[in-house]
């Protein structure tokens, strides 16, 4: 586990709460939505009792950070894979950074942890080994290969009528 760093700032996915990471100080962070995604009891009483020490802030993005992040996830394919919830806490450490703070994203989220990797924000995870490289995803036919864009909403392919399937192809 890492040491706590007085001037780093936690931004907490519920994976954080699932998996036990110890919150010490008062720079703990993370957006409303999360209270709904810790379920289990022990997370759940974790997390309130957290925002009752006055550890654990609840902190809402802004718009410029949001906009930022969907800049980067249209060019990396990972508008596929994340959640309004992902996207908006990855928004709120696109803002904390843009803020010139030091911060470190806790989270076990793979497609999380790719975007991180892109905007070069660190993370850290809590019960998996976290990712290796970059990846980008693309939506692709499983017949003919067509490359299709992350928008298009069919689940065929309009030229030979195969299933499409969100390919996932290596960065680095």
């Amino acid at each position: 586990m890492d040491k706590m760093d007085k001037n780093i700032y936690y931004i907490l996915d519920a994976s954080a709460f699932i998996g036990g990471f110890e919150l010490k100080d008062s720079l703990n962070f993370t957006i409303s939505e999360i209270s709904e995604e810790v379920k289990d009891l022990k997370s759940k009483m974790i997390f309130d009792q957290a925002i009752e020490d006055n550890i654990l802030f609840i902190v809402e993005p802004d718009d410029l950070s949001i906009n930022e992040l969907n800049n980067v996830i249209s060019y990396s394919g990972d508008t596929l894979r994340l959640s309004n919830v992902d996207k908006k806490l990855l928004a709120l450490a696109i803002d904390f950074s843009n803020q010139g703070k030091k911060i470190k994203v806790v989270t076990d989220d793979y497609s999380i942890q790719n975007v991180l990797k892109i905007i070069n924000i660190p993370y850290r995870s809590v019960l998996t080994e976290g990712i290796k490289g970059i990846y980008n995803w693309k939506k692709t036919c499983q017949g003919c290969r067509k490359e299709y864009p992350d928008n298009y909403d069919d689940e065929v392919c309009e030229i030979c009528g195969s299933k499409i399937f969100k390919r996932r192809i290596k960065l680095d």
